[in-house]
């Protein structure tokens, strides 16, 4: 958790600083941070575009440590994911069908649904800050 917490600092969107690291057989396959789109201004540079009351300039870190490994051919099957704060609703579904089967988390955010799904899967979902957690522990 301390390397995604490192990773979060890169994170250009103020509103949340969020780092993610890919992890198996205790070996970082990929990490990721909030930040726009690549090629695009960051909300750090143009400001947050604000949607509903969520900045929707950024990427999240989940998506983005996903992507990282998809573009380099890294294979996360099986992996857990170390996020500093707990997936959204979105980014929860691209960890269960990237095949990811472990979540820790630093803080919890916002969606709760991610506990009871987590149950559903048989996905091993472990909250780090000393709230309720889901599946087997740490």
């Amino acid at each position: 958790m301390n390397i995604a917490r490192e990773v979060s600092t890169r994170a250009t969107c103020d509103r949340k600083h969020v780092g993610a690291v890919i992890v198996r057989d205790r070996s970082i396959l990929a990490t990721g941070y909030n930040g726009s789109l690549t090629g695009l201004p960051h909300c750090d540079e143009e400001g947050h575009l604000m949607e509903e009351g969520h900045c929707v300039r950024t990427v999240h870190a989940e998506a983005n440590a996903i992507v990282q490994a998809a573009r380099n051919g890294v294979r996360i099957e099986g992996a857990s994911i170390y996020v500093t704060a707990s997936p959204c609703w979105g980014c929860f579904r691209l960890i269960v069908n990237a095949g990811i089967k472990r979540i820790v988390f630093g803080e919890f955010y916002r969606d709760p649904k991610i506990f009871d799904f987590s149950t559903r899967l048989g996905l091993e979902l472990v909250d780090l800050s000393g709230g309720a957690s889901a599946g087997e522990s740490a």
